[in-house]
């Protein structure tokens, strides 16, 4: 089982989402989770993982099947030997589960992160991986179901986390 997750703050409640497929290819999920939980931690720049990562622990909690990889809506790496959220969330996970990162955005040091680019944009997502080759996830991410930029199982647990 594979797995994107993703996080929501608003100013009452912290929303976390997963979405639960079978093979990198999907087009449609097997399962997801919603969790409500407390407001989150206050953004601190190079330390958004202490904000979203006890809710995505929250989520993950509930999954039932074993999981093969975990796709976050973030870093891995914020640059060389500097982890983001996805290595906090592996080391969580007692190093038992991969995590590939996807960022939009380029942060100041990305250092490794493998550009991809999926679709008609000419804008890349920025690879970062734990546990895995950054190239076997690049090459994962962008056999991902969808035709846009994002993956569609990305773009369903982003709206999953806002409409829920």
């Amino acid at each position: 089982m594979l797995a994107c997750v993703d996080v929501d703050y608003r100013p009452d409640v912290t929303v976390a989402a997963c979405v639960l497929f079978r093979g990198w290819t999907d087009a449609k999920e097997a399962g997801h989770l919603v969790e409500r939980g407390p407001v989150a931690e206050p953004y601190e720049p190079g330390q958004f993982y202490r904000r979203e990562l006890p809710h995505l622990l929250r989520v993950l909690a509930g999954v039932q099947e074993p999981l093969e990889a975990i796709v976050v809506d973030g870093y891995v790496w914020l640059g060389e030997d500097k982890p983001g959220l996805g290595a906090h969330l592996y080391e969580a996970l007692c190093r038992a589960v991969p995590v590939i990162g996807v960022a939009k955005t380029p942060y100041v040091t990305t250092g490794s992160a493998l550009p991809i680019v999926r679709g008609q944009s000419l804008k890349p997502l920025l690879i970062t991986a734990i546990g895995m080759e950054t190239a076997t996830a690049a090459e994962h991410i962008r056999r991902m179901h969808g035709s846009s930029r994002l993956p569609t199982m990305l773009k369903f647990v982003d709206r999953l986390c806002r409409e829920s």
